[in-house]
């Protein structure tokens, strides 16, 4: 199996540069922020810490190519670093300290690109997650101090916790009862939202979470952490992996209920 290590430090480097810029412009009085063409917003910190992810990726690793929710894609080839340079925009240009810079390096095999490293760097919260193909998840400040996480074994619905975005998608896809039927069938729900979720599923203190409209971006990162934590992280449609367009993700154990559920009327 490829070794990672050096990439996975990169990544790192990367996102230690990017917590600098966007930590810097949090709660400022004077960030700018624009509306995109898709209505969602984007900050001057989103654009200045996917600059910098690519200056750095263009230095280190001049031969991947890029893609970022900024900028588009760059370069071609079967390595691609994928960017998200804030996941969260909203709760950012609010003052909500949850929010996060995903770093995936994804490779190309077989059924397209997937994910090898990944890194999820939440400067506001003071957490850092992250994994590298066979090496395993991990919590902490930095490489060399760092815990390995784990999913949870909960194996009951009836004692499950489930984490969620909002519901307006649900509600925009038919998929509104199902999720309804979810929530009373688990132990406790909470709308945690965005990338926090996942995490909380690969250090077991939540078991199961879904979104039903994502990009790629905001999933290479979180799904491999996810998934090298021995959970499981699919599309709604149950194909492994970031490319359905949402998500659905758990300890593994509960997962064919969780895709049941939120299948069921649809």
């Amino acid at each position: 199996m490829p070794d990672y290590h050096d990439d996975l430090r990169l990544a790192h480097v990367l996102a230690d540069a990017a917590d600098a810029a966007t930590m810097d412009r949090f709660k400022a009085l004077d960030l700018k922020v624009e509306t995109k063409p898709d209505m969602t917003p984007v900050s001057e910190a989103d654009k200045t810490a996917e600059e910098l992810i690519r200056s750095n990726l263009k230095r280190g690793r001049p031969r991947d190519a890029i893609l970022g929710e900024e900028f588009g894609v760059e370069g071609t080839g079967p390595r691609r670093w994928v960017i998200d340079p804030i996941d969260g925009t909203k709760n950012y240009v609010r003052g909500v300290p949850v929010w996060a810079t995903l770093i995936s390096l994804m490779e190309a095999g077989e059924g397209g690109f997937q994910p090898v490293v990944g890194v999820v760097s939440a400067p506001a919260l003071g957490r850092r997650w992250w994994a590298a193909k066979g090496a395993g998840a991990y919590t902490g400040r930095s490489l060399t101090s760092a815990t390995r996480i784990h999913a949870s074994k909960v194996s009951r619905l009836q004692d499950a916790s489930f984490a969620y975005s909002s519901l307006t998608g649900w509600e925009e896809q038919g998929r509104l009862d199902g999720f309804m039927d979810l929530t009373r069938a688990v132990w406790r729900t909470r709308g945690y939202g965005d990338f926090w979720p996942y995490m909380m599923v690969a250090e077991g203190s939540v078991d199961l979470c879904a979104e039903p409209e994502l990009s790629l971006w905001d999933m290479a990162a979180t799904a491999i952490i996810v998934t090298e934590a021995g959970g499981s992280f699919t599309g709604l449609d149950g194909a492994p992996g970031p490319h359905s367009g949402n998500a659905a993700a758990s300890n593994g154990l509960l997962h064919d209920e969780l895709l049941g559920y939120l299948n069921q009327r649809y």
